[in-house]
């Protein structure tokens, strides 16, 4: 059993997953898809502003993408983990503040914000993911690992809530009409962001390497490893073909996550009825992930994601078909149920391909394709909804993503028993 200091410090690290779900519930899946078509893109045609967002969300992804081994070395040079996610931290927060001041009809803004968000976003979860090492033992850091995402889906889910209401009953807290309660979410959002910093920032202790790096130092090893990790993926077949594949059908996930409310506005379906999707999928989501792993041990994990990306399949065909709000929660819920498992298998599956010994090379080289998800997802969704005016047809072209991801993983092997 870990000390009482270190169990304090596990809670404050994991309260950071309270403050940073916020942006990714009410911002990134919720209100700024919504107030995107609706407010800043007024007056534009809808698979237009798809296009925009899908964009906004793509660039966001590839500076990140392009950030990602550079920050995961700065991370390992000691000393300044904390640091750098406070300074990404602020960065999302204060672009998350500017959204309540951006006019109708200033998408471009808009756009802007929301893009320098998200950097600050996944940005500061690089640093936080490495201080898991500072809050934990070799022995219980997956039990610490489960609280940061409990803890992530419970605060997320409870301000956005909160906001929902907001946007739906705003004389409740004395606001004029429902968009004025969307652009105090963004407002919520920030704050309950800072504030959830704060534990992470006075309680937890930064354990320091031998030496100090200077920032110029981290980055050419970064692209060192970089180049000699890549080297050894190149030299394991099942886990280069993994990893591709990965990439494919997680970038699908990823924009299904993303573009969903914007899918659900460009169909006419009424806002209240998709935030209360979101809410759906949100609550659902986290007992669905032990779900399906019990299920990977009965038909194993390769066959537990393929049947992942089959659903998926299915929701975007019957999303296709969709038109009422109804058919829309029965498909949140589906997707809470797979979405959480989706992404639980990938890693345990993939930490069963790679050396044991060089888990970490390889993991970062994982988690920096993770950060290039939703990149070909959104522009593709929005370039096909734009050429052929129907963002119907724009949802069915994800099906290429996941069956050329799935066709990739299948013929990945089964790792033999270690």
């Amino acid at each position: 059993m870990e000390p009482p200091n270190q169990r304090r410090e596990a809670f404050a690290w994991a309260l950071y997953d309270v403050g940073n779900s916020a942006f990714t519930t009410t911002v990134m899946a919720g209100f700024f898809p919504l107030f995107f078509k609706q407010f800043w893109s007024a007056g534009s045609d809808v698979t237009e502003s798809t296009w925009n967002l899908g964009i906004a969300n793509s660039i966001s992804s590839i500076i990140v993408a392009v950030l990602a081994p550079i920050l995961g070395a700065l991370a390992d040079a000691g000393r300044s983990k904390k640091r750098w996610l406070v300074g990404f931290a602020a960065l999302g927060c204060i672009a998350t503040t500017a959204l309540f001041f951006i006019p109708r009809g200033e998408w471009q803004l808009a756009a802007s914000a929301y893009a320098l968000a998200s950097v600050g976003f996944a940005g500061s979860l690089v640093f936080y993911d490495a201080l898991i090492v500072s809050v934990s033992s070799e022995a219980d850091s997956d039990r610490i690992s489960a609280l940061g995402y409990a803890c992530g889906y419970l605060g997320g889910g409870v301000l956005f809530t909160l906001n929902v209401l907001m946007a739906t009953k705003p004389e409740l807290f004395g606001l004029p009409d429902p968009g004025t309660g969307v652009r105090v979410s963004f407002l919520t959002v920030a704050v309950w962001w800072a504030l959830f910093t704060l534990p992470l920032i006075f309680r937890v202790r930064e354990k320091h390497g031998a030496v100090r790096a200077q920032t110029r130092v981290p980055v050419g090893t970064a692209i060192r490893q970089l180049s000699k990790t890549f080297g050894r993926i190149r030299e394991l077949r099942p886990v280069w073909l993994f990893l591709v594949g990965y990439w494919l059908y997680i970038d699908a996930v990823d924009t299904v996550i993303r573009m969903a409310v914007d899918y659900g506005l460009s169909l006419g379906l009424p806002s209240n009825g998709l935030i209360v999707a979101l809410l759906i999928t949100q609550f659902v989501g986290f007992p669905a992930a032990i779900v399906f792993a019990k299920l990977a041990g009965k038909i194993g994990t390769k066959r537990g994601i393929l049947l992942g990306l089959g659903v998926y399949v299915f929701v975007t065909i019957f999303g296709f078909f969709m038109t009422t709000a109804t058919e829309f929660y029965v498909l949140a819920a589906v997707i809470g149920l797979v979405q959480g498992g989706v992404q639980a298998l990938s890693r345990s599956f993939f930490s069963r391909l790679i050396p044991p010994e060089e888990a970490g090379e390889f993991f970062g080289f994982y988690n920096m394709l993770g950060k290039f998800a939703a990149v070909i997802g959104p522009v593709l969704m929005g370039f096909v909804g734009m050429i052929t005016g129907s963002p119907r047809v724009g949802i069915l072209s994800l099906i290429l993503l996941l069956v050329a991801g799935g066709w990739l993983l299948w013929r990945v092997p089964d790792p033999a028993p270690r």
